[in-house]
Order: C-alpha cells, then structure tokens, then sequence
C-alpha cells in the first residue's frame, strides 16, 4: 500500500513544480543592470524595485506591497527604493520577515568576463550572471518558497510574512537604519531571515551562526609639499609611496598574521577544511602559500584580517622620475566576530599613527564601520531552520562562521532584539559573488528554495 502523502511532500512537490518559473524571473532580474554606485545609472535599480514589487503582487498574499525610501542621515539625500510587503499573522502565528537585496556589484572588467555581466547563461549546472547569486537568487528563493507554500496549502494561511527587498546593500546599506526605525511596524517579526550568505558546498546547506565585522577607511600618507625630482632628492627625502609601503608593512607579521595590538580572535572550534580545498576555492597558485597560523577555517572566520583593496598613485604607464608628495590607499579589515568595529577601527588608526615612518603626515576619510554577528543557536526557529534544511536538501546543515561581513544586521539586532535571526543563502563556495563570472549552481538553489518552503509551512504549522 502506498504511503499517504505529508503536508511536507505536498510542499516538496509544490516547490520542484515552481523551480522553472522561479529560474525564469531570475533570469529577468538578472538583465537589470541595477548597480546602486554613484555613477551608476540610478534607474535601473528603480526598475528591478518595480520588478520585485510586481512579483510579490502576484503571489496574491500580501495585504500591501509598496516600494519605500529613507533619508540617509544626516543628509538630504533619500537612499535606494527598497520593496516592503506584509500579511499579518493570524490565530496566533508567528511572523517572518524574509530579506534579501535587489541592488548588484559592479562587473568589473567586462574582459574577464566569459559570457555579457548581464545576459544569464546557464553552462555546467550553472546560472551565470552578475546578482545571479548574490542576491538576487536569495530574492526568487524567497517569491519561490511562497509560491510553493500557497499551492501545498492555499492562499489562506495564518502565517504572518513579510518582504524586505533592500536596494543599496551593496553600496554600503546607508539608508538602512533610517529605512528601519521609519517602517518598525510593518518590519517587526519573530523571525527574520537573510538570504545573503552561503552554504557548506554545493549540496550540502548551512546555516551562518558567525560574522565578521568590517572597518574600511581611506588614509592618505603625505611627506612632501610638492612633487620634486628623484635625481635631485632621492636618498635624502622620503617620498611618499616609501612612506606608505613601510608603513603599511607593519600591519602583518611575517607569516601574514595580522600584527594589530588591540585587534582580537574569536575563541570558537572549527570543521577541518584542507589547503587543497582552500586553493581551489579561493584560487590560489600552486608555489603561494596561505598567510596566518591556525586552523584554516579559524583564519577565515574567527581571527581578523587587513587588506588593500584601492591605491591612488601614478599609473606604470603615467611613471616619471618624481617623489610623489601623497598617496592614498583603501584599507578593509574584517573584524572577529564579538568585537565592535568602532574599537578594532580605533586600534589600526592608532597602530598606523604611532607607526608613521619619518614623521609623515597620515589623514584618515571615509570611514564606514560594521560589527559582526553571532548567533544564539538554541532558540526555536534555529532548530525550526535545520529540519527544514536536512529535509529541503537531504543532509542535514552545518553550523557556518562567514568571513565576510553583512553589517546590517547589526542594526537588525538592534532594532528588533527579541527576533531569531536566520542567515541562510542560496551560494555555494564557487559562486564567486562580487567577481566576473558570478553564478549560481542550480541544484543549490532548487534545494534552497524548497527548504525555505518546507521552513515557511513549518512556522505556519506552529502552535497549531
């Protein structure tokens, strides 16, 4: 005799039979090019807004879905339209806020680009294409998973849902406290989930219980009034890319350890993960060797790291013999989870300051913190989370620290700090967010939809 189906079933099935339409608006927003940088054409990230919102409408769930603003403080400036939608939970349900983001990465050089940023291309099991992982997957995860959740168990559930599609978290989410405190009530939910981080590999799902923080400054290292002739001066006065490599060398030990007093390490045990998958991951050449002591996974989770990531100084093809009087370099650290940024920024400000080589004159500009994240993993919706992963993927999760930082949920925290918050997402660790060449592997996302559909009935379930 046959088995009768679970609810479970009916919501696994719902979901596979949704997979292609989920694909398909994908693809579309994928074409958008909706960069949210200054410079960029701001429209295009109106447009993807416009997309969201129509795709959230029709889903048919909501009671209001509107595309919203907020002043960036302490400006006049209004930040990137985000979507907010929202049904309200009845006979006693609880509430989910699902977020992800709209906004996409620049593509970089468009040369080092296989197949057009902005044209989705599946090869290999994959969707390539810039935002086709991060985030705009993480958005049709969530239109996807609600979907599937009407069509196991109707439009009339008691579930209550909210949709928090944020247009700018690639630009630095400047607009995001604001956009919090001026729509709290219409946010406020006892879970919330992220879709924006990644997972074990690609068939076996994580949930994110650690976050980095970040500090990213601009400092300008100057020794000279005036740009004067190497020939003529050179050996007697310091130019300013000198002082700046001697100065920024101080920032590591030898072995590439960060070299900071003040900045700290997560005490927390890690999964083994092995050089060699280390390498073929990160993409790293046979001949260089990794940087820092410890467990490789504790070096990207737990432990701090500082790199450059932008320098202003004459170009090789612009080179002259000159003693350049100023240079400016930006600096990104990622902070260990547990310490705030403002303390792990106010320790590298004063390492650089009492480091400053032959008295040169550093400023410091554009300064833009985050704090890291821990999760508490023994509330319900984390064990609510993992049986709908192990079932959505056939094995259960893993509990996941993230290197990078999402720094915004800090604010999260904040204002809503008797909320679970889930970080989940639909990567693997070859997506290769925020490169050429982003893409989604496909099976991931399937699995990740349907999960996230199995979580949605659960919670609808609950207290029943």
């Amino acid at each position: 005799m046959a088995s009768e189906q679970t609810p479970d079933d009916a919501v696994t099935a719902a979901a596979a039979a949704r997979i292609p339409s989920a694909l398909a608006d994908l693809g579309a927003l994928v074409r958008i090019p909706s960069v949210a940088f200054p410079g960029f054409d701001a429209s295009e990230v109106g447009r993807t807004a416009q997309a969201v919102a129509q795709l959230a409408e029709d889903t048919g769930v909501f009671d209001e879905v509107s595309i919203r603003h907020a002043t960036i403080p302490g400006t006049d400036e209004v930040g990137m339209p985000a979507v907010l939608a929202r049904r309200a939970a009845r006979n006693g349900r609880p509430t989910i806020l699902l977020y992800a983001h709209h906004d996409v990465q620049p593509v970089g050089d468009e040369e080092l680009w296989e197949t057009p940023p902005f044209e989705p291309t599946v090869r290999g099991g994959r969707l390539y294409g810039r935002g086709a992982a991060d985030d705009k997957a993480g958005i049709m995860a969530h239109i996807g998973a609600i979907r599937a959740l009407v069509d196991a168990v109707g439009p009339d559930f008691d579930l209550g849902l909210s949709l928090f599609i944020e247009g700018e978290e690639e630009a630095g989410s400047r607009s995001f406290a604001q956009f919090l405190s001026d729509n709290a009530d219409d946010l406020r939910a006892d879970v919330i989930v992220v879709a924006d981080s990644t997972n074990w590999d690609a068939s076996a799902p994580a949930l994110t219980v650690s976050l980095r923080g970040n500090a990213r400054f601009t400092l300008t290292v100057k020794t000279l009034d005036h740009a004067s002739h190497s020939g003529m001066f050179g050996g007697a006065v310091p130019d300013a890319m000198m002082a700046t490599v001697t100065l920024l060398s101080t920032l590591w030990d030898e072995d590439g350890s960060v070299a900071v007093e003040g900045l700290v390490a997560h005490d927390a045990p890690t999964p083994e993960h092995s050089e060699q998958t280390l390498r073929s991951e990160a993409g790293l050449p046979e001949g260089v060797t990794p940087i820092g002591t410890g467990s490789i996974l504790g070096r990207l989770w737990n432990k701090p790291s500082l790199t450059v990531t932008g320098i202003d100084a004459p170009t090789v093809k612009n080179a002259s013999n000159t003693l350049n009087p100023e240079v400016s370099v930006v600096v990104s650290a990622r902070i260990a989870p547990g310490q705030s940024a403002t303390d792990a920024y106010a320790a590298i400000e004063a390492h650089l300051r009492a480091h400053a080589p032959w008295g040169a004159q550093l400023t410091f500009t554009d300064v833009d913190l985050g704090d890291g994240f821990l999760v508490d993993t023994g509330g319900w919706a984390v064990a609510e989370a993992r049986e709908a992963l192990s079932e959505g993927y056939g094995v259960p999760p893993a509990d996941l620290g993230v290197g990078g930082s999402i720094p915004f949920i800090s604010d999260l925290v904040r204002e809503f700090p008797e909320a679970q918050i889930l970080v989940t997402g639909v990567e693997d660790p070859h997506a290769r967010a925020h490169s050429p060449n982003e893409s989604l592997h496909l099976d991931t996302f399937r699995h990740a939809m349907t999960s996230e559909a199995l979580l949605l009935a659960r919670l609808n379930r609950r207290g029943a």
